[in-house]
């Protein structure tokens, strides 16, 4: 049995080929540069060219793809590209990560909602995880330093704003389930069950640090000012504009019914368990 993981190098998609090789599955990273993996099978694919990706997926048991960061025109490029070519190649599974980004929004067709589309009307058994925010996003310099070194988690969102986190270990442990389970179908939100506040992901890095950490809530345009350095302004903006969004929100939290808690037995790693697991 051979499973296709989509960005295979990357923080998403290499948890997966960890997790997958981990159950004794056979995986194949699907990368743009081959030489970048050393341990594992690879192909080399374009995620905007269908004919690449049907030559990738042809005899596949599995496929898990999350839509590669870019412009919105690139994704959905992307988008329609893997939805033809699994169309065409007919893998048994097809498992999609919205990787946070929202689908489903009435009035609003996003890549994701191309891609999903394209499944459903080819008849590609598939299956959707839904998280919200990632716990990585909290290892960014601007962040993690001054958690170890001041005893202060920077983030820009509310102390009041409850989040369903999880971490990419997380969604590649759902993934594994989703792609060896053919009978569960539908979007599975991953993510803590209760959502976390700010001072809860603080309780958890000060467990780590063993020392006492506070969150504090900063602005998106603070945060920008921060990150645009490593991102560039173009990589960052959508990030700064995604917290400018959450300011209007009373919160992200995933449905209990729909959640991988109940849907396939998983419970998210809590902050302290996701860093043990790192080694940080």
């Amino acid at each position: 049995m051979t499973y296709i993981v989509h960005g295979a190098t990357g923080a998403q998609g290499a948890p997966v080929l960890a997790a997958l090789t981990a159950a004794g599955l056979s995986a194949t990273a699907a990368v743009r540069n081959t030489a970048a993996v050393q341990s594992h099978p690879a192909v080399a694919v374009d995620s905007t060219s269908a004919d690449s990706l049907v030559a990738a997926y042809t005899g596949a048991d599995g496929v898990f793809v999350h839509l590669p960061v870019g412009s919105p025109e690139q994704q959905m490029a992307a988008a329609r590209a893997i939805g033809e070519a699994a169309t065409r190649a007919r893998p048994g599974r097809v498992v999609f990560s919205t990787s946070g980004f929202p689908i489903g929004v009435p009035g609003q067709e996003g890549p994701g909602d191309v891609l999903l589309g394209l499944l459903a009307a080819g008849g590609v058994s598939h299956a959707v995880l839904a998280p919200k925010l990632f716990l990585e996003n909290l290892l960014l310099p601007v962040v993690v330093g001054p958690a170890r070194e001041e005893g202060v988690l920077p983030y820009p969102l509310r102390e009041d704003y409850a989040v369903s986190w999880c971490s990419h270990l997380d969604v590649a442990d759902a993934a594994v389930a989703l792609l060896t389970d053919t009978s569960v179908s539908g979007t599975i939100g991953v993510g803590a069950l209760p959502a976390l506040l700010g001072a809860d992901l603080a309780a958890g890095f000060a467990g780590h640090l063993e020392r006492d950490v506070r969150f504090s809530p900063v602005t998106p345009e603070e945060f920008g000012r921060q990150i645009i350095p490593m991102f560039g302004e173009a990589g960052a903006r959508p990030v700064i504009d995604s917290y400018v969004w959450r300011a209007t929100q009373s919160g992200e939290v995933i449905d209990t019914a729909t959640s991988a808690q109940t849907v396939l037995g998983l419970t998210p790693r809590t902050v302290g368990q996701w860093l043990r697991d790192l080694g940080l």
